[in-house]
């Protein structure tokens, strides 16, 4: 038994922004090989793809070379004309190991594509199905979307309750979450953002205290000035560069940032943050990457918390659903256009 599979791919490595010619469409032969379990050496699970995660981190994957590509599996290189991997949602279509039935719901590292073939060791895991949310909700804020907020903010900022917290890129899929949380806290929350219309969606329906417009800023360590008369305890930084620059401008003693992404650098090689090192010794700042792997262990505990304050009504989540595998391409450039709201999904089948 055969299925045509539609997939995403890169034409050749990218290494700028990314661009519409710089994508194409493929369609494979997937091999459903039904044998018993005794007569099968092999492990793998055939998922049909339900909702696929884009994410800007993509890009560096994508590039001829990156230092992120030797660092962990999730960032290897993307060789052109191969599939692309990703956070997904999906249903089993047939399964060669005990642990999956088909029909099961699952989430875990798929594909840009209409179905995906999950290798042994490969994470995947099965969803409850009674849990009452839609499925979507488990690329983004019961993904690692939500496990980035969660843990960047609380593990590695180390908030308390009534600091001064600054989020850049505030009302993308992990900023908007991020605010909420420190409002929750009791934080005074500002944002930067790249339009009015998430100005007031930060400030109107997500309870930011404040939000500019970097794009209207002609000096960013003065509109942050403005905006922290008291200077800023912690930076959750999803941006780098200039932005990070002007928030260490404005950091108290002992304030922390955690860089959780550098988009304004993915696609411009000449953009870096130099911030004033003297600030950073004398203040004791302290600057720190992670990754949502770092904290894979704490994930069950996590969930079982965002999922309460949803349930709660505590806690919102925002979603930038586009359709079909076609729509891949023209999502992920959306991206770094600053065109979404939220967290940016794919619906590529019907539950």
């Amino acid at each position: 038994m055969e299925i045509k599979n539609k997939y995403v791919t890169i034409k050749n490595s990218i290494n700028g922004a990314p661009k519409e010619s710089d994508f194409e469409i493929k369609v494979e032969n997937v091999s459903l090989i039904i044998e018993s379990e005794s007569e099968s050496e092999s492990k793998d699970v055939v998922v049909k793809n339900l909702f696929v995660s884009i994410d800007p981190y993509h890009i560096n994957r994508m590039k001829s070379q990156s230092s992120s590509q030797g660092t962990i599996s999730f960032a290897t290189a993307i060789t052109p004309g191969e599939s692309i991997d990703s956070y997904g949602v999906g249903r089993v279509l047939f399964s060669h190991r005990p642990d999956f039935k088909k029909g099961d719901l699952v989430a875990g590292i798929l594909t840009w594509g209409e179905y995906s073939i999950v290798k042994e060791g490969s994470l995947l895991n099965k969803l409850d199905p009674n849990m009452g949310f839609p499925l979507s909700y488990h690329v983004g804020i019961f993904g690692f979307s939500g496990l980035s907020a969660y843990a960047g903010f609380f593990e590695v900022c180390k908030p308390k309750p009534g600091e001064k917290v600054f989020v850049s890129a505030a009302s993308g899929s992990i900023g908007h979450l991020v605010g909420q949380y420190a409002k929750l806290l009791g934080c005074y929350v500002v944002g930067s953002v790249g339009s009015q219309e998430k100005v007031n969606f930060l400030k109107g329906r997500l309870g930011f205290d404040d939000a500019f417009n970097y794009k209207q800023e002609t000096d960013l360590k003065l509109a942050l000035k403005r905006c922290f008369p008291q200077g800023i305890d912690v930076y959750f930084d999803n941006v780098g560069g200039r932005m990070l620059e002007a928030a260490v401008a404005n950091m108290n003693i002992f304030g922390r940032v955690a860089v959780c992404g550098v988009i304004s650098e993915y696609t411009n090689a000449t953009t870096r943050a130099a911030p004033e090192m003297l600030d950073i010794v004398y203040k004791r700042i302290t600057i720190k990457g992670f990754l949502a792997a770092d904290f894979m262990n704490m994930y069950a505990e996590i969930l079982s918390k965002t999922v309460e304050y949803v349930k709660d009504g505590k806690l919102k989540t925002v979603e930038d659903i586009s359709q079909g595998v076609e729509s891949i391409p023209s999502a992920f450039i959306g991206l770094f256009n600053g065109e979404n709201i939220g967290k940016k999904i794919v619906k590529v089948a019907d539950e």
